[in-house]
């Protein structure tokens, strides 16, 4: 009976055991579950909802941006503002850092230049009269018709008009360049000068647009997208249209409406027969912009009678 009942505690105290451990681990399991970390929160553009936590061990997540106060920026759309009426604003500098002076007339999309003393002291007579024409259209004497934007620049020489105010060496810049040929359209380094200027020996640059005074009005005209431009010479009392060997039509055709205003011979029969190279007016016409060379008389007159009227004809103008 001893034996028999050592067996039997036996049995009871393996069972108790038993269960004490199931118990322990139920017991586990149940803090376990009651701990377990809450649902990872995944936000949205429209609000915010929950997912269970991923059982793999790596993962890829796309980030999705919820909007914030601060919105991100966008691009403003803005246009440079016109410099005032008028007044004078620069576009660049010559050689000797004297600026390069414009002054605008009107607020239309139809863009128009007009250019004095490309061949500075030299002809400095165009200058005086591109600053008069100034004149007239501030007092209002000229009106400028709404469609139309007029720049004036009355000296695109300005190192040779300055240092060689109505003298020959004016002609070119510090440089010694001839700004008028210094321009991409049927550049050459050297031209034949037979019926050409050649009181002094200037050059056409080392190459096309090496001038600073070329680059900046090469630049604003491409900029502002001109529709015609006028470049102000003396002294022939004649019209060059640009385009070579034929005029561009467009240019022609603002030739022709210039001299019926004027009375300047176009075509210039007057012409000695000199080589024109790398010229400004052939340039522009290449860029499709009518262009013309308007001689003076002579070196002293500002013809600025005869051209009030040229001024006005040349407002009026339209392709």
């Amino acid at each position: 009976m001893k034996r028999s009942f050592t067996n039997n505690t036996k049995y009871l105290l393996f069972g108790f055991l038993i269960g004490a451990v199931i118990f322990a681990l139920g017991f586990a399991v149940f803090k376990f579950l009651q701990n377990k970390p809450a649902p990872i929160p995944l936000t949205s553009a429209t609000g915010t909802a929950t997912a269970p936590l991923p059982s793999a061990l790596t993962f890829t997540v796309t980030p999705v941006f919820a909007p914030t106060e601060t919105a991100t920026p966008t691009l403003a759309v803005t246009s440079t503002p016109l410099p005032p009426e008028g007044e004078a604003f620069s576009i660049g500098q010559s050689v000797q850092e004297k600026s390069l002076d414009m002054y605008r007339f009107g607020n239309g999309p139809i863009v128009r230049v007009i250019i004095g003393a490309i061949h500075g002291g030299y002809e400095s007579n165009t200058a005086t009269l591109v600053y008069l024409l100034r004149d007239d259209l501030r007092n209002g004497s000229i009106v400028v018709p709404e469609e139309i934007t007029l720049y004036l620049l009355p000296v695109f020489n300005p190192d040779g008009f300055y240092n060689f105010l109505n003298q020959p060496e004016g002609r070119g810049n510090a440089h010694g360049v001839d700004i008028n040929r210094n321009w991409s359209v049927l550049w050459q380094p050297d031209w034949d000068r037979t019926g050409c200027f050649n009181y002094l020996r200037l050059t056409a640059g080392e190459q096309p647009f090496s001038e600073p005074e070329v680059i900046a009005l090469r630049d604003f005209l491409l900029a502002n997208k001109v529709d015609a431009l006028i470049s102000y010479h003396s002294a022939m009392s004649a019209i060059f249209a640009g385009g070579q060997p034929e005029p561009d039509p467009a240019s022609d055709s603002l030739a022709r409406a210039l001299s019926a205003a004027s009375l300047y011979l176009y075509p210039p029969v007057n012409d000695p027969g000199c080589q024109y190279t790398g010229q400004l007016i052939d340039w522009a016409a290449a860029q499709g912009i009518a262009a013309v060379d308007v001689e003076l008389t002579d070196h002293e007159s500002n013809d600025i009678l005869i051209n009030r009227k040229l001024l006005e004809a040349f407002l009026a103008w339209r392709r």
